[in-house]
């Protein structure tokens, strides 16, 4: 294989692993017709990718999410009818729900007719759909729109026709994407990795090679260290086609406990108890190619730079990949896609500039500090596996304020050690503080005395995700105590206090529970019948108790007050777990139509009641229904703006008393 074939298929391979980043395959468009006399139509098309379909507006009861079009209301226009579906869609059996569904498939085309009088105004709001493959299906997704319209115009004149730039809410890539690239960063600073850097711009910088010769292998060398951690990424991207596997993956017990002693053992060797090595046939497989020289020697120095960094940069990479678990299928591509991309950053420009490596610190002590900072670190995150397991199988061992004085614990030492408190074996004295420590210093005990605020019930939202359920605490149980003679009248029927019960209490109340006292039921048809006995819309909140997101959704968006009325006053909260592992009775366990498998525990059930129904498993996912349990509007999975969520909820809070 020649250089410039080997070059074009590394460029191809990353352009398409940064290009899938999610399952995405609709390109929406929107725009309208002047029909006169003051009389417009929208027109919203989405050209569909081969291989997928997206659904129609018209979805029997008991069948996926429809496709929603919503538009915001404006004084300057008002509809004329319905919005409908301008090209019919195809009409097929799916066996996963057991009836004939519409899709389109290729092209799809919506329309909806209104009138305006003013000679500009703007026509805004969103469309609310899912697409589905053979393999997989995305989370329903919002694509907002904005059309301006003016008077004598039209989508064939340049009028509206427009590529959709909406948001889809709930997506988190780039954030993780940005956690992904840190990841890379600190891994550039490990003792593995960070000697390494001379050592590769010195082969690059061989006097028998030209400069440009030179910096073409260079740029290979950091092509090859993306393709490698990208290739990782895909592998497990693969693996977790299925769509219960990121829930095991992250909620079972065999994977958490062996994360949590990987972790452990990482963070002591890291520590100085002992070195962990590679077997060295890994590492001489690989070097010895080097020698050879061109295109190959450069990606086999990648191969081996990314196999030596792996003694340090191991737990970083698999807390990467187990955190990218969590429902979409390529986000460990696209994590380790980051990781790669920052790692190798260093290394190619340090080639490609040596003469800025003479600026560098060299290695020494430090270096040895910051193995011993990132061994703490360890301990800490180790933990976290350790949690999800007690969470998840109702242990109950490790509650939020256990996991905190361990955390308030370690990073004390922590503090300690980096003002030479405490010494390790291969530590140099510390004969004073410098201004970096220093501040160092005030971070760590400034985190420290964050933590402590969080044993006397402070949400702590800007960790919340890394932490147990607040429910789990002791200031949230004493809290909790005083609650029943503070109920609303809604839900007074779970008050001891209540003579007269409108609704049965709670079905698996002593294993779940709501944040900030908060009241609602656990059990899905449970709930749609207090919900219609009480003349209110359901809240379905399908979450986990080892899910992160839903952690930071109830920390930092439900701790809003008027969050939380609308959420006490107007709904009734239905609380589906999906990765709780308790047994069901015999005569509660259902068979599956999605895959044709028994499901025995509260999570499997209520998996594949989110799978069947929503098409999705993701966590967390909030669905306001009626008492059939039909969608109002569009669902919601991790959105962090508050008024947005209360926008949300107003929304369905509407529908439901016009459709009553």
């Amino acid at each position: 294989m020649n250089k410039t074939r080997f070059l074009f298929l590394i460029f191809m391979l990353i352009t398409i692993s940064a290009r899938s980043q999610i399952f995405d395959p609709a390109v929406w468009n929107f725009g309208y017709e002047d029909k006169g006399n003051n009389v417009y139509e929208i027109v919203i098309s989405a050209t569909i990718e081969e291989g997928s379909h997206i659904y129609s507006m018209d979805i029997p009861e008991g069948g996926p999410i429809p496709t929603l079009i919503r538009f915001d209301s404006s004084s300057l226009w008002t509809p004329e009818g319905d919005s409908y579906e301008a090209i019919s869609p195809e009409e097929i059996f799916d066996e996963a729900f057991g009836m004939k569904i519409k899709s389109f498939s290729s092209k799809a085309e919506f329309r909806q007719k209104i009138s305006g009088n003013a000679p500009a105004f703007t026509v805004s709001g969103a469309v609310n759909y899912m697409a589905c493959n053979n393999v997989t299906c995305s989370p329903p997704k919002d694509v907002e729109f904005e059309i301006n319209i003016r008077r004598g115009s039209s989508a064939a004149e340049g009028g509206g026709m427009q590529p959709a730039e909406g948001k889809t809410t709930g997506r988190g890539l780039a954030g993780f994407l940005l956690i992904s690239m840190l990841a890379g960063f600190a891994g550039i600073l490990t003792p593995c990795v960070f000697p390494m850097i001379p050592m590769t711009v010195a082969f690059f910088s061989r006097g028998s090679e030209t400069r440009g010769r030179s910096a073409m292998n260079a740029i290979i060398f950091g092509l090859s260290i993306i393709l490698i951690y990208t290739a990782l990424g895909l592998i497990v991207s693969l693996s977790s086609a299925g769509a219960g596997f990121a829930n095991t993956l992250s909620t079972h017990w065999i994977p958490n406990i062996l994360f949590f002693s990987l972790f452990v053992i990482f963070a002591i060797s890291f520590l100085g108890a002992f070195e962990i090595t590679l077997p060295n046939t890994w590492v001489t497989g690989a070097d010895s190619r080097v020698d050879r020289g061109g295109v190959l020697a450069s990606f086999f120095m990648g191969l081996t730079t990314v196999i030596v960094s792996f003694s340090c940069t191991g737990p970083i990479v698999g807390a990467l990949l187990v955190e990218a678990a969590t429902g979409d299928v390529l986000r460990p591509a696209i994590g380790m896609f980051g990781f790669g991309l920052a790692f190798a950053m260093p290394f190619t420009l340090f080639a490609l500039f040596p003469s800025v490596l003479k600026k560098m610190p060299k290695s020494g002590g430090w270096l040895n500090s910051v193995k011993v900072v990132l061994g703490f670190i360890m301990l800490a995150f180790s933990f976290k596996f350790l949690s999800v397991v007690d969470s998840v199988y109702n242990i109950g061992l490790i509650s939020r304020d256990v996991f905190l004085i361990i955390w308030i614990v370690l990073f004390s030492l922590l503090g300690f050690y980096l003002l030479g408190k405490i010494r390790f074996a291969h530590d140099s004295e510390v004969t004073h503080t410098g201004v970096f420590r220093f501040f160092l210093v005030v971070i760590v005990f400034t985190f420290v005395v964050y933590l402590t605020t969080g044993l006397f019930g402070n949400p702590l939202k800007g960790i919340a995700s890394l932490l147990p359920s607040q429910e789990t605490s002791w200031f949230s149980q004493a809290e909790r105590a005083t609650l029943p003679q503070q109920q609303e009248p809604a839900f007074a029927t779970f008050s001891p206090l209540a003579k007269n019960l409108q609704c049965q209490e709670p079905k698996y109340g002593d294993r779940f529970r709501l944040p900030y006292g908060l009241r609602g039921y656990f059990d899905y048809r449970q709930g749609l019948e207090c919900a219609k006995e009480l003349g209110k819309p359901a809240l379905l909140d399908f979450k986990g108790h080892a899910c992160a997101n839903c952690r930071m959704m109830e920390a930092r968006v439900w701790s809003d007050p008027e969050v939380q009325r609308r959420l006490r006053e107007d709904f009734v909260i239905i609380a589906l777990y999906l990765d709780d592992r308790t047994q069901l009775p015999e005569n509660e366990w259902i068979v599956s139509q999605v895959d044709g498998k028994t499901k025995k525990t509260i999570g499997k059930v209520n998996e594949d009641l989110e799978i069947s129904r929503f098409r999705t498993n993701a966590m967390p996912l909030y669905v306001i229904t009626d008492h059939k349990g039909n969608p109002l509007n569009a669902p919601m999975t991790t959105n962090l703006n508050v008024d947005e969520y209360r926008k949300w909820l107003d929304e369905g809070l509407q529908l439901f008393k016009q459709k009553i």
